[in-house]
């Protein structure tokens, strides 16, 4: 296990916001996340990072240590139609593997940036599936009991981009077992590659983002509210609406994280005005000391 001090955090964020920790710890093993978590840090706050797609870093400091997957707990094993994988593996990595197997039932995640982890975290999904359609088990330690537990897809109560892991900051998934089919691997690779295109026809590529801000309302989609509104390429410092696509923000310059919640809320009062809607943003904000 690595430890690092002042550790730089753009590169474990996908907006690139510059930010800074005192402390960043980077666990190899479910060993060294029990050993954290129940000694190095117990009784102390700590931020976990998955490969960090699909968060805001409010502060340009931290006190308060990481505990950082990005790189790091991303063994991928294989067996029969059965696929274990680590929190820290990346689901293109994933993907991959399973189409080298002829394994069929991932290819929609292809192109969705995110570690295991933060997939279970927020059930991720697209093109009508989800995550939880995947799951046999999800390893996680309970850390007020210091113990590794077990849960399936109903047990982690998964429901639309969310889980109760999002909301047990108690709770750590360590690793993941997902049941996948038999499948021609030229039909794998093609779904695989056409999803991949449809997305990155319609979204923001060219710029750091991190996906979709909001999650989608009852009833409503989110860009053609933000197009009605014609709330793209509206900018604070150096982040701005997609013109390409209204529900992602892209930073094309300087900015901090408060510059970026600034543009979200600024979106929220929009929408909810010309609406009556509020916009539930999707993205996890980390505001700690």
């Amino acid at each position: 296990m690595k430890t690092v001090s002042a550790c730089d955090l753009t590169p474990y964020n996908s907006y690139r916001i510059p930010a800074q920790c005192e402390t960043a710890y980077f666990p190899d093993t479910i060993e060294d996340v029990l050993t954290l978590a129940t000694q190095t840090l117990r009784d102390r706050p700590y931020v976990l990072l998955g490969s960090g797609h699909n968060v805001i870093l409010a502060r340009t400091q931290y006190r308060t240590p990481f505990v950082i997957f990005n790189g790091h707990m991303d063994w991928i094993r294989v067996r029969n139609t059965q696929i274990e994988t680590g929190a820290g593996a990346f689901t293109k990595n994933l993907c991959e593997v399973a189409a080298a197997h002829h394994l069929s039932g991932l290819e929609v995640f292809y192109d969705i940036p995110s570690s295991m982890g933060g997939a279970v975290v927020m059930n991720a999904g697209g093109h009508g599936e989800e995550m939880a359609e995947r799951i046999a088990r999800i390893t996680y330690l309970d850390v007020p009991a210091a113990a590794i537990r077990e849960c399936d897809a109903a047990g982690a109560e998964m429901t639309y981009r969310n889980s109760r892991f999002q909301n047990q900051s108690t709770c750590i998934v360590l690793a993941v077992e997902l049941t996948l089919t038999p499948g021609d691997p030229a039909a794998i690779r093609e779904k695989m590659e056409r999803i991949k295109a449809e997305r990155w026809a319609k979204q923001p590529r060219e710029f750091p983002n991190a996906g979709s801000v909001f999650k989608r309302p009852d009833g409503r989609f989110v860009g053609p509210m933000i197009d009605e509104l014609k709330l793209k390429g509206l900018q604070v410092a150096g982040f701005r609406v997609s013109p390409k696509h209204g529900g992602f923000i892209e930073r094309t310059g300087p900015g901090t994280g408060r510059d970026l919640l600034t543009l979200i809320q600024t979106i929220q009062e929009r929408v909810y005005n010309a609406y009556a809607i509020e916009l539930e943003i999707e993205q996890r904000v980390i505001d700690v000391a």
